[in-house]
């Protein structure tokens, strides 16, 4: 009965700082570069604060989440709070809004696409993520200017962990960027 309780008084703790958080969010300022992460219905637990932190540390535009309920912003050390967050009910909405805006939209998945590592990325892409199990909420044929990404692997597992990937997929943004801007550090 006590574990009961506890994990209860645990949920509504987390439920009161995700509204907290959010509610900061509202006077969060974009960060530094032009790329957008969007997050296509993940599961609401540990990735997505994850993934905020390193929207943050790598100075993302904004995140946008579609179909994602609360989460416990307290892995994101902040993060929640300083990186714009765009809520979406459905793909489409997302979509509409990010190529109105100008933004080119890559997909993300295991053994689909062409290399990251040789991909054109322009200054404003927005990158997906779908969720960890069942992978996009939309299909990418219906779209056919979202290009598929992929990043290269060598070992027997088929696929990165969705926070991983994001981080890795930003950090090579930055890089690109930098090289574009002929600056040397990271």
């Amino acid at each position: 009965m006590t574990s009961t309780r506890n994990r209860k008084r645990a949920h509504n703790q987390a439920l009161l700082r995700y509204e907290k958080q959010r509610k900061r969010n509202l006077l969060a300022k974009p960060g530094a570069h032009d790329f957008i992460v969007v997050l296509d219905s993940l599961k609401a637990g540990f990735n997505i604060p994850k993934i905020l932190r390193s929207a943050e540390i790598f100075g993302a535009c904004e995140v946008h989440l579609i179909d994602i309920g609360p989460f416990d912003p307290a892995a994101s050390k902040g993060a929640f709070k300083n990186v714009p967050a765009r809520f979406f009910d459905n793909f489409e909405e997302c979509y509409a809004g990010l190529t109105q805006r100008g933004y080119k939209l890559f997909t993300l998945e295991a053994d689909k696409g062409e290399p990251l590592t040789e991909a054109l990325i322009p200054t404003k892409s927005a990158f997906v993520f779908g969720h960890e199990e069942f992978g996009l909420s939309f299909d990418p044929a219906e779209h056919p200017d979202i290009k598929g990404l992929s990043i290269p692997q060598f070992g027997k597992i088929e696929s990165l962990n969705v926070s991983v990937a994001a981080s890795i997929v930003m950090y090579e943004y930055i890089r690109r960027q930098q090289t574009r801007l002929g600056s040397t550090s990271t």
